[in-house]
């Protein structure tokens, strides 16, 4: 066809359509055009669209500018707080990089500037999907309280919810281990309410952590939306790792490489096979000046039963067991086994260990018949990495530096 055929109203019908094409660009993005003399200004688009309800919280906004940069963007919740976001390197997109609140009405605020510098604001709403309940964190380890800030190498962070969550892919992504050191690690599901991450060899000795929970607004389960977001910062100490076989009735000590001790010891006698010690990587789960010790399974009256009090004792397990001083077994220390499944050592070894002990320190006990089990307290360790990772949504990625 010749180019005469078209006429003025074809050139005009297609001057129209490719106005109302730019209008709409960006899939149903708000698209604001601002016209100064007839010249066409920064044109600002919005994902969602304005005035967008049931948005899901974890909906990216994102806000575009053709024909000029962003110089400010501004997503305000009201009470819910502002989302906070990146701008591009060029100024002409920014997103979100976080997850909104459930309930919550937003307003999006863009300020652009043209190639002339004129300067110009549009504004864009949407309301995000209502949410039937909460969630929150109930406990993490390590913390202030329980373990202290500063623990041992072969600490987990181990993380409980007050509710059941189903989404472990939206959890674990808005679980973010920092450190100061590049470690390789994955995070684990025990159950629908607990979550842990481990590396997959022990934290370098002298390591800064830190754990980001973004939780807030994160859909955990169908209707159920994290509460808040946590944060908690925490170091590891020197390496410190003890070794001890049942067979050779010795504990070593060593720091950073270099024995600093060792310590005769009194395994578990064996017999029933709760009297047995068991073997694997523990890990100090708490040091106790006094703990009163009671026969497991065994009531007042029933042959067998005691109760004893015993000083400075290190827990290495949820099944009862210690290493803790026992100056009633110091002559079987270093020959023989007479336990009750503890690990018996001298007053004088027991004072010393436990000052000398942070939570999360590694304590391997071998030559036992009897395994520890990777949920009894923290044997978390006892997982090879490929066990490890068939319990992890995301499976294994490197902590980010800082």
């Amino acid at each position: 066809m010749e180019r005469g055929a078209y006429g003025t109203a074809g050139l005009l019908a297609v001057a129209l359509l490719a106005a109302c094409s730019a209008c709409s660009a960006g899939g149903g993005e708000k698209d604001t055009t601002a016209m100064a003399g007839g010249a066409r200004t920064a044109s600002v688009a919005f994902s969602p669209r304005d005035k967008s309800a049931n948005v899901p919280t974890d909906q990216t906004v994102v806000v575009s500018a053709t024909g000029g940069k962003l110089t400010g963007v501004r997503v305000d919740g009201g009470k819910a707080g502002k989302l906070p976001g990146v701008l591009s390197s060029d100024g002409t997109r920014w997103r979100s990089t976080a997850t909104a609140r459930p309930g919550t009405a937003y307003t999006v605020t863009a300020v652009s500037v043209d190639p002339s510098g004129k300067r110009s604001e549009a504004t864009s709403t949407f309301t995000t999907v209502k949410g039937k309940g909460t969630f929150d964190i109930a406990t993490i380890t390590p913390n202030k309280d329980d373990t202290g800030l500063t623990v041992g190498v072969g600490m987990p962070i181990m993380i409980t919810f007050d509710k059941p969550v189903t989404d472990r892919v939206a959890i674990e992504r808005n679980l973010v281990v920092r450190s100061s050191k590049p470690v390789e690690g994955a995070w684990h599901w025990f159950d629908s309410s607990h979550v842990d991450f481990r590396p997959q060899e022990y934290w370098p000795a002298h390591t800064k952590v830190r754990l980001e929970a973004k939780l807030a607004g994160v859909q955990g389960a169908p209707g159920l939306y994290g509460k808040r977001d946590v944060k908690l910062d925490f170091k590891i100490g020197r390496s410190q790792i003890t070794k001890g076989s049942t067979d050779e009735h010795v504990l070593y000590v060593r720091r950073d490489g270099k024995r600093i001790r060792a310590m005769p010891m009194s395994a578990g006698q064996g017999g029933s096979w709760k009297y047995y010690t068991t073997s694997g990587i523990h890990l100090a789960m708490s040091r106790e000046p006094v703990t009163v010790m009671t026969s497991p399974g065994i009531g007042p009256g029933q042959s067998g039963y005691y109760q004893l009090t015993v000083y400075n004792t290190v827990r290495i397990s949820n099944s009862g067991e210690y290493v803790h001083s026992a100056p009633w077994s110091v002559g079987s220390q270093g020959n023989s086994n007479v336990s009750h499944g503890c690990v018996n050592v001298s007053p004088e070894n027991a004072a010393w260990f436990i000052k000398n002990t942070l939570i999360g320190d590694p304590i391997i006990i071998t030559g036992s018949p009897r395994k520890l089990e990777p949920t009894n307290g923290w044997g978390h360790w006892q997982e090879k990495w490929h066990e490890w990772l068939k319990w992890s949504t995301l499976k294994a990625g490197p902590t980010i530096t800082f």
